[in-house]
């Protein structure tokens, strides 16, 4: 195939994403109201805990068996690549624009994590189905190109909210701590006079405060101790988040592992004359409702970019750059390093999806991340609004390269 042909493939996935985004963001408008913010809150609700762990559970079940596992090991590693590669051009990027303490983790986060699942679970179908796709047929090609970006969601959701989840709370964290330090010291140097150092020390402080021995014994101190163990476990639980890191799709995907791995379920639940494949059949059913959905939300959610408060500009810029100029050159020197290696097999859709990987605009739950932390809202929409605008032109030249180099 042409240059010209594999653009024309490759721009069709992405206008359709676009036509439907254009909707979503049209729904969420004031004037019309059918996707407003509430209704924007219970549809991602339903996403997240019915329809997307259906659509990765099917997905996985019908395509993962040992063999297939010997082909996607080395996928956990190319998205840890993704994480890493982005984080220190992430950091490079701060070290260049300077931004604000509560924007640092932001930063970070946008350049290293990229939109694994939806992106990639609306592109692949779409790819699959155009007549001039190098991938051989659509069926199969659909198929197998579904449980690879099921898998790639899966890990990337493990990824993002252990690793993003972290760098945003301990941003966030920081920039309180210098507000409430600046505070502090407004308040005290605005008292009259000298300051006491006698107000900065606690009343009656132990000795073991102070630094001098404690000569007293505390016949509770194991007690004592069992508590701060017990605090400590809370904390580290609080800070991983395991709640979020066992997210809906992630649970989809061990549920799918299990199906397809264990000879015995299989049978039951998968193929046409499995006693139980009604099973299958309903979570595929509810897994084709997730990607209209997924991109509606997605448009609807891009509205507060479009209205949000303004961001340094250089800042949007080296986010814009590292997302789809750096990161996909690198991939392609990670993918065909792993290619001559042997790490890889010759599969065309499965390097096309590897080296997606590295192309795609940041991932969407970083402005929920913001949320709960409460930093960086308005410039994450801002960031969010101009990378997935950006990206209909950067996928449509990304993914036209990749088809030529994979095929």
């Amino acid at each position: 195939m042409g240059l010209l042909d594999l653009f024309i493939t490759a721009s069709m996935p992405v206008l359709k994403v676009l036509l439907i985004t254009a909707l979503g963001l049209l729904l969420a408008l004031d004037r019309i109201d059918l996707l407003g913010q509430d209704a924007r809150k219970h549809l991602n609700n339903i996403v997240f805990f019915v329809l997307n762990p259906a659509l990765v559970s099917s997905n996985l079940a019908k395509t993962i068996t040992y063999e297939s596992l010997k082909k996607l090991w080395f996928m956990p590693f190319n998205i840890l690549f993704t994480f890493i590669v982005g984080s220190i051009l992430g950091w490079a990027v701060l070290q260049i624009t300077r931004p604000p303490q509560h924007l640092r983790g932001l930063v970070v986060g946008c350049c290293a994590a990229g939109n694994l699942g939806n992106m990639l679970l609306i592109i692949i179908p779409a790819v699959c189905k155009e007549k001039g796709s190098p991938f051989g047929d659509p069926g199969v090609c659909h198929t197998y190109g579904m449980s690879y970006a099921s898998l790639s969601m899966a890990v990337g959701a493990i990824y993002l909210w252990s690793y993003v989840y972290n760098i945003v709370r301990i941003s966030s964290s920081r920039s309180s701590k210098e507000v409430g330090i600046n505070d502090s010291s407004a308040i005290i140097c605005s008292r009259e006079g000298s300051i006491s150092t006698e107000s900065l020390l606690p009343a009656k402080a132990p000795p073991e405060q102070l630094g001098l021995p404690s000569t007293r014994f505390d016949h509770k101190t194991q007690s004592h101790h069992g508590t701060r163990l017990k605090q400590f476990m809370e904390n580290v639980s609080r800070k991983i988040n395991l709640k979020r890191l066992l997210a809906p799709s992630t649970t989809g995907a061990i549920a799918g592992f299990i199906v397809g791995l264990v000879p015995q379920i299989r049978k039951l639940m998968i193929g046409d004359v499995a006693p139980l494949r009604v099973i299958e059949n309903s979570a595929i059913l509810l897994g084709d409702g997730a990607i209209p959905l997924l991109t509606l939300i997605m448009g609807g959610n891009l509205l507060k970019g479009l209205t949000g408060s303004g961001i340094q500009k250089s800042l949007l810029l080296g986010i814009i750059v590292v997302r789809y100029i750096a990161l996909p050159l690198i991939g392609i020197v990670v993918v065909k390093g792993a290619i001559r290696l042997g790490l890889v097999q010759h599969d065309p859709l499965y390097q096309f999806v590897l080296l997606l990987q590295f192309s795609l605009p940041p991932a969407m739950n970083i402005g929920t991340i913001t949320q709960l932390f409460g930093a960086g809202e308005s410039e994450c929409s801002v960031i969010m609004f101009w990378a997935y605008a950006l990206a209909s032109i950067a996928l449509t030249l990304w993914t036209t390269f990749f088809m030529w180099l994979v095929s």
